[in-house]
């Protein structure tokens, strides 16, 4: 029998319920709910150990979002037809997650946390991605874990210039905003998305508007964790040793010192160097019973070093490396400094550096996207790459992760907006983007190399991006907005925000708050602030290029595309390939077709513009082919050859017959001793055969004939050869017939 569950609803009135329940499934986690919108259902547990791991002091949260392929009816791609590692999707849906739950966690509790999200069924029209975070917290407030929640994403976007809450994926399309946004009932926790250079303001509204829905997510989970008792009484732990004594001892030793360093500007190596020295100055006065914790050392000293570094930027406006709260690092940019790309650039803000490279493709470069929830294609990419040698670090490269995959899809979304579409631009682009040095806003430097590079390739964009990373420093009563911010603000601020556009307004933004309580009006200020950096920023970037170049490089790819009729498609195909391939291979030019609106689109690419024209020749040829003339004469490729002859392309998509009693004026026992499959020949169209239709050719009419040769007609067209001199000599044979005089000679 069915266990009787808990079920509560959430109705914002838009006739799209969401419902969550628990106690049915997954009862050994320590919490597990389902949720459901339409036919798409998650299910989300929660597990944490009771116990931290020795020497760990910070908390050890994994977030994993999967789609089962079955959800949707449909086999997962590949050999083994199993799902295998998380899609770039699923990797981002997870990072949405951890940001909005991470900052509730206690700051001391350090158990082993793993939250899973699984879609296990969808209806192919609502985004499961706005709802994981809801069945992740779910999961949270019904379990024992301690937890600050309730929390809870909404996706809201602007379609036909009306704000819609969790619109469906055909309405996504249509979006000139598209935000996720996380929240408690209280407070505004993360942010992310895409907007087609918004204003400001626009943004605010949004934001605002998704935070109305999101209070009454809250409100429902705390009903829901109300009528589960488990969750009333939550879990006791001891996660961190503390030494009042201690760390009033560290403080005093160390804050003063710390808060005079700050105030003096230095380099990321020198500042690590003196912060350290105190470290160790402070560590010699110890004893070897205060030495024992090096976990709970580590905590005080950082305590105490966030609270000077932090009051310096309060008490003066004075940042580590000495700029006021906006001014902007020093800039410099290059262009084309790889020759062997399609375009380049490199961008540096202080010590922060990024060179990106663009590579130029056809329609066969697209990135296919093969979800459970989507299939379809990619035609812009961008990679972010980030190298231990850029922190000055050695570890071990174990592939692309989440971070990677994270800021490289902030800056494809900045770049997005303004890369041009359809006719304007035939090609699949990507750019690809290694950081080279790091000291904050890697993913913004990859922004501003990555329109650099754009223009460099001759791309038409649209408009120029730049992009800026603001921090927030805050003691309640005070807060000071930061411009450009280093590493050691992001770590030690309260506030991590983002924001990329155009000088019209935005096109994306990513914000992480780390404290509770960002009133409307300091995001308004941080906005502000940001606009006027990021201009700052472009202009800069300006100085180098102010706009794409006129034409592509010279070893860039060239791409042609025009229609075909729809019935074209085939014989341009050939039967398995057979004749895309053949052209491509005698012309070198890379053929694609597909079917559009009821129409074929082909698109040729190639390096050499001879290569192009040839296969443009021969694909136009088979689409729009010309009309064979009798009397004409052709050069046409040798396609089969049988017994009584051979088969030749007259015009591509018309063959015609060459009968083996064509091809030479004398005898011949086998066409292949003529005529090899594949040659070219020449050959004269003489006629049509009546019953087929089929084009009759000639070789031999072309040739000279041999000396001494008599045509007379027999049995028609037929012709001989007669020798004069042998056959007027040779006797001649009288045959008779049945009723049928004998055959007499003159």
């Amino acid at each position: 029998m069915r266990p009787q569950g808990i079920t509560k609803t959430i109705d914002l009135g838009d006739g799209r319920p969401i419902t969550i329940e628990t106690g049915v499934l997954a009862k050994q986690a320590d919490g597990s709910v389902t949720v459901r919108m339409g036919d798409v259902i998650l299910l989300a547990t929660v597990v944490a150990t009771k116990e931290a791991r020795e020497g760990i002091d910070f908390l050890p949260l994994q977030v994993e979002y999967r789609e089962k392929f079955s959800a949707a009816g449909r086999f997962p791609g590949g050999f083994f037809k199993r799902e295998a590692r998380p899609s770039d999707h699923e990797v981002l849906t997870s990072r949405l997650v951890d940001r909005a739950l991470r900052p509730l966690f206690p700051d001391d509790f350090h158990g082993d946390t793993q939250v899973m999200i699984t879609l296990m069924s969808t209806d192919k029209k609502n985004h499961s991605d706005s709802l994981a975070c809801l069945a992740g917290a779910a999961a949270l407030a019904v379990s024992d874990i301690p937890f600050g929640g309730p929390v809870s994403e909404v996706r809201v976007a602007r379609i036909n210039g009306q704000f819609m809450i969790n619109p469906d994926m055909d309405e996504s399309t249509q979006a000139d905003i598209d935000l996720i946004v996380a929240a408690t009932e209280h407070d505004i926790l993360m942010v992310e998305g895409e907007m087609k250079e918004v204003q400001e303001s626009e943004m605010i509204e949004a934001i605002k508007l998704a935070h109305e829905a999101i209070k009454v997510h809250c409100r429902v989970l705390n009903e829901l964790s109300a009528a589960v008792p488990k969750s009333q009484v939550k879990r006791s732990y001891q996660h961190e040793n503390k030494n009042e004594e201690l760390e009033k001892k560290i403080f005093d030793f160390c804050y003063q010192r710390y808060y005079d360093l700050a105030m003096k500007p230095s380099s990321k190596e020198e500042r690590s160097a003196n912060f350290s020295q105190v470290k160790e100055d402070c560590l010699a006065t110890l004893s070897e019973e205060e030495l024992a914790d090096k976990s709970m050392l580590n905590r005080y000293f950082k305590k105490a070093q966030k609270k000077a570094v932090r009051n310096v930027v309060l008490d003066n406006g004075v940042r580590l490396d000495g700029r006021k709260p906006t001014d902007i690092r020093p800039i410099w940019c290059e262009v084309d400094v790889l020759p062997g790309t399609h375009g380049s650039a490199v961008f540096t803000r202080g010590e922060t550096q990024a060179i990106n490279m663009l590579t130029l493709g056809s329609s066969l470069d697209e990135q296919t996207i093969d979800l459970a929830t989507r299939k379809g294609s990619e035609n812009f990419l961008l990679h972010y790459n980030f190298p231990p040698f850029s922190t000055g670090e050695v570890r071990p490269i174990r592939g692309v992760g989440r971070r990677e995959v994270g800021h490289g899809n902030l800056a494809q979304r900045a770049l997005k907006p303004v890369i041009p579409q359809g006719e304007a631009n035939p090609y699949t682009i990507r750019l690809n983007c290694d950081i080279l040095e790091s000291n904050g806003s890697s993913s913004m430097a990859t922004v501003c190399s990555g329109t650099l590079a754009l223009m460099d390739a001759g791309v038409k964009i649209t408009a120029p991006v730049s992009g800026i990373a603001m921090g927030m420093i805050s003691d309640g009563s005070r807060h000071a907005i930061l411009s450009d911010i280093l590493g050691d603000e992001d770590f030690l601020g309260d506030m991590d925000f983002k924001v990329t556009g155009t000088a019209k307004g935005i096109t994306a933004t990513q914000m992480d708050m780390k404290v509770d309580g960002l009133p409307y009006e300091v995001l308004a200020q941080a906005l502000e602030q940001a606009r006027q950096g990021r201009l700052h920023i472009l202009d800069e970037m300006l100085k180098t290029l102010d706009k794409p170049r006129e034409d592509y490089k010279p070893h860039a790819p060239r791409i042609v595309t025009f229609d075909v009729p729809k019935e074209s498609i085939g014989p341009i195909i050939g039967p398995g390939g057979r004749v895309i391939q053949e052209i491509q291979a005698e012309t070198g030019a890379q053929i694609s077709i597909d079917e559009v609106d009821g129409r074929g689109i082909v698109e040729i690419a190639s390096e050499n513009k001879a290569s192009i024209d040839a296969a443009v020749s021969r694909v136009k040829a088979i689409a729009f082919p010309p009309q064979a003339d009798v009397g004409a004469t052709y050069t046409g490729k040798v396609k089969t050859i049988m017994p009584y002859g051979a088969f030749v392309e007259v015009v591509p998509g018309t063959d015609g017959l060459l009968h083996v009693s064509e091809l030479d004026w004398k005898r011949v026992e086998n066409v292949e001793d003529v005529l090899k499959e594949g040659e070219m020949v020449e050959f004269q169209v003489i006629g049509k055969d009546p019953r087929t239709g089929k084009l009759k050719l000639s070789r031999k009419v072309l040739l000279p004939k041999p000396e001494g040769w008599v045509e007379r007609p027999q049995n028609g067209d037929r012709r001989e050869r007669r020798d004069r001199g042998d056959r007027d000599d040779r006797p001649r044979r009288e045959h008779s017939r049945p009723g049928r005089e004998p055959r007499r000679e003159d």
